[in-house]
């Protein structure tokens, strides 16, 4: 039961600051018209125009010099491909989700100080089913580039639904520009606490809807309810039997995390800690897992900082509340340790209690978004070498090679997705054991407690 309790609060939480993070992923320098082959498609109203022209604000000058023109974003331009944008494009969260190439609408949950909190879904931005999520409409005064919500600034902007004839972004200040009623108009970025740290901050509007990375938790949230659930019920109806099936698939690697994790690193003491560990295994696990399942969603939701960054929240927590006094002495006080080392050494143990769910973070969150990247860019090599089409016979040849080599870091990945919920877990499990063991050690005449 606590193993339920715990996995749904992680789930919860989980849930509500992906939203707060605001699809930052995604605000990056991408060109829709150059990322993909986009032959057969129409952009004629929902089409980026990365080139041929100048990018600055309202088809004014700026202070580069720049001008944008309007005239051209329901253009659709060949540009040379970038594989590095592709694959940022294709790891970012966005406001609608994805099964192979078709884009299925997901609710919109917005709040603006001025206008206060809409809801509906994403299909009022008018994008094609078979597209890129690029909208066709403004609604009250928001648009959807690329899959992400942007507002637009001027609060003049009409709140109807608007026909807009493109979106253009400066590449320069990365600023988008929605093409509508033949003017150009400037939105803002979408809000991200990050403090500046990722280029982010805080503006006049936030999005809280459900995301492609929030449905994904979802989903993996329902299957493991279920799956749970279906294995419980095995253990009662199947009392004293050899487990079969899931039930002896879910007890192996239960058993294995109980006895090569929670009981090495916290002795005695964990069965008090056997569930948040086993939440943290879990959900990682299989987040990671669904996330490999070709065409189905593309979600990143462990390559997201934001995800990454509460479940070392929860570690850090969890660690440093267990603390005993043994634990802090080490931290604040060091016996035995001369009083001018103190000085040098305090601050480094105050600076690593932040530093481990820091590289926690970093680590889950950097290794799942590098496999993700590096199979796009594998795939892009048939683009690369067709030069976007214009080159069919280079594009032939470098399938077999391209797609041997994805196959290839697809089976990696599947070790890599056991291999970090593990790490993620094992680490999580010897932070907390130094936290709660009790103190060894013996006394000098003076009666203080020499440290090991």
């Amino acid at each position: 039961m606590k193993f339920k309790i715990i996995f749904t609060l992680i789930c919860l939480f989980s849930f509500s600051i992906i939203n707060a993070q605001n699809k930052h992923d995604h605000d990056h320098d991408h060109d829709h018209s150059s990322q993909h082959d986009h032959t057969g498609h129409d952009h004629s109203k929902g089409g980026h125009d990365h080139s041929g022209h100048n990018h600055a604000k309202g088809g004014h000058d700026s202070d580069s010099g720049h001008e944008l023109d309007c005239s051209h974003a329901g253009n659709h331009h060949e540009g040379e491909f970038d594989p590095g944008a592709t694959a940022f494009h294709h790891i970012a969260d966005a406001n609608v989700y994805s099964i192979g190439p078709i884009q299925i609408p997901l609710p919109c949950i917005l709040y603006n100080k001025n206008s206060g909190l809409d809801f509906f879904m994403s299909n009022k931005f008018g994008f094609h089913s078979l597209g890129h999520g690029d909208g066709h409409y403004a609604y009250k005064g928001y648009v959807l580039d690329g899959g992400t919500v942007r507002m637009i600034q001027d609060a003049n902007f009409p709140k109807e639904k608007t026909e807009i004839k493109g979106i253009i972004h400066d590449h320069e200040t990365n600023e988008a520009f929605v093409c509508a009623n033949g003017k150009m108009w400037p939105t803002y970025n979408n809000s991200t606490a990050d403090f500046g740290l990722f280029g982010g901050g805080i503006t006049p509007f936030f999005d809280f809807s459900i995301t492609k990375n929030v449905m994904t938790m979802l989903i993996i949230f329902l299957f493991s309810f279920w799956l749970f659930r279906k294995v419980a019920k095995a253990y009662k109806t199947r009392e004293g039997l050899a487990p079969t099936g899931v039930q002896g698939f879910m007890e192996t690697m239960f058993v294995f995390i109980q006895d090569e994790v929670c009981k090495p690193f916290l002795g005695d003491k964990y069965m008090k800690y056997q569930p948040f560990l086993m939440s943290l295994f879990f959900f990682i696990l299989f987040l990671n897992l669904f996330g490999q399942i070709p065409f189905f969603g593309g979600s990143n939701v462990t390559g997201n900082l934001a995800f990454t960054f509460i479940l070392a929240l929860f570690a850090f927590l969890v660690t440093n509340l267990s603390g005993n006094k043994h634990y802090w002495q080490h931290v604040l006080n060091m016996p035995g340790v001369p009083g001018w080392v103190k000085i040098i050494l305090t601050p480094v143990e105050v600076l690593g209690l932040f530093i481990k769910p820091i590289t926690l973070m970093l680590r889950l969150c950097a290794n799942i978004t590098a496999g993700h990247m590096v199979i796009i860019i594998f795939v892009s090599f048939i683009f690369i070498f067709s030069q976007n089409g214009a080159v069919p016979a280079g594009g032939w040849a470098a399938v077999i090679p391209s797609g041997l080599l994805s196959f290839f870091m697809m089976a990696i990945e599947l070790l890599v997705a056991f291999i970090q919920a593990f790490v993620f877990t094992i680490l999580t499990a010897s932070y907390i054991g130094a936290a709660v063991e009790d103190a060894h050690g013996h006394e000098d005449d003076h009666g203080h407690e020499l440290a090991h």
